[in-house]
């Protein structure tokens, strides 16, 4: 049996005005996804569980058949284990933003996309600095980095994430818990070292926001999951550009295929990583290919660009993969949004996303399209969502 699972990060959303009420999966050209849906199953699922923070980390776990009330430990030691670190018994890793904090408030939590060239040198004078706590700062892709401490024996308290907090009031959303104030200590003693920083002098007087602020949240200890392959006898490639899905695949015991120009932003190689998807399913029993670009429109407010992204995935990876897979006598190809992002609001939120499957021996429903609205029609609930990996391997 050969299975392909699309991810196309934060593709659902709400319906806007400026779409005519429609959302952007109801106004993309997706052809392909349109005839999984078509030709199988479709509904949606509750990836994220009450009590949790809507966010890729949760919803992908449910969506691999993980029930992150058991497994979920917090977003950076997902990420931590894409780069094989780890922390030690009463360590905590902690993920870390750079942000631009404008009057007070989050005005990007990207830092303008900041080059890894800039992140590499900040994260090295980090390290600098904070050498004595006994805290090691580790680069990851432009602003999504790591900060790991082994000394912070409790990490229940309770960080922003400052993706869900654009252009609100930071003071509104400073850590609370256990050891809160060193956290916020921590920060503060950043943003003194990069408010004159040369590189912000550069970024000014090139018309750039400066990256003023480190943002540390999703902490926790390091993660355990059962390894794919025993719990389902198969073998898996994943394809993504960002860490917190290298990290689960790497928990989960998967091979993460890198991919040249594949970049997790809107700008990404999305022909190049079809290619590389279909050259994998050769080798593996399932594979697997994650694309942020949805997510990453939906963040900058970008309907246009979101539409966009929906349409170069169903052009360049869901329909390679669908001719391909469909070469096979058994198969299954699974569509499935981790989570809904908001144009509107330029957040995350917990609403079921839609998901369909197809492949020989499921029966058809009547559906005109993968859409929020489809998904909702059909009456199908996956709840728990974690229970939607079953699903798909095992119907008939």
């Amino acid at each position: 049996m050969k299975y392909v699972v699309v991810l196309p990060d934060g593709a659902s959303d709400e319906p806007l005005p400026e779409l005519e009420g429609r959302t952007p999966l109801d106004v993309a050209q997706t052809p392909n996804m349109d005839w999984v849906s078509y030709n199988g199953r479709i509904g949606r699922a509750v990836t994220i569980p009450e009590g949790f923070i809507p966010a890729t980390d949760v919803a992908t776990l449910s969506l691999f058949g993980y029930d992150p009330k058991t497994y979920y430990t917090g977003r950076a030691p997902l990420e931590a284990a894409a780069q094989g670190l780890s922390a030690g018994p009463d360590g905590v890793i902690f993920r870390c933003n750079f942000v631009s904090i404008i009057d007070g408030k989050m005005a990007d939590f990207t830092a303008g996309h900041i080059p890894q060239e800039e992140t590499n040198r900040l994260i090295g004078e980090l390290n600098e600095l904070f050498a004595d706590e006994g805290l090691a700062f580790h680069a990851g892709v432009s602003y999504r980095n790591l900060m790991i401490t082994n000394d912070f024996p409790n990490p229940k308290l309770r960080c922003a994430p400052p993706h869900d907090i654009h252009n609100q009031p930071v003071d509104q959303h400073r850590p609370h818990g256990p050891n809160a104030d060193r956290l916020e200590a921590i920060m503060e003693r950043a943003a003194k070292m990069l408010a004159d920083h040369e590189i912000n002098h550069i970024r000014r007087q090139e018309g750039r926001s400066p990256v003023n602020g480190i943002w540390l949240w999703g902490q926790g200890r390091p993660t355990q999951l059962p390894s794919l392959r025993k719990r389902f006898d198969c073998s898996c490639a994943v394809i993504t550009a960002v860490d917190i899905i290298r990290g689960i695949a790497t928990c989960m015991g998967a091979e993460v295929i890198e991919v040249p120009g594949a970049t997790g932003y809107i700008d990404t190689d999305y022909e190049a990583k079809g290619t590389a998807a279909v050259r994998a399913l050769g080798q593996y029993d399932m594979v697997v290919a994650h694309i942020e670009a949805p997510d990453e429109a939906a963040h900058l407010g970008n309907a246009k660009e979101k539409i966009l992204a929906l349409e170069r995935i169903d052009q360049h990876i869901v329909g390679p993969l669908l001719e391909a897979v469909r070469g096979y006598d058994r198969w299954r190809m699974l569509i499935a949004p981790d989570h809904a992002t908001l144009v509107d609001t330029r957040a995350h939120s917990a609403v079921p996303p839609p998901w369909c499957f197809a492949g020989p021996g499921i029966e058809p429903g009547a559906c005109r399209g993968f859409s929020e609205k489809e998904a909702q029609a059909s009456g199908v609930l996956i709840d728990p969502g974690h229970t939607l990996m079953e699903e798909f391997m095992h119907s008939n």
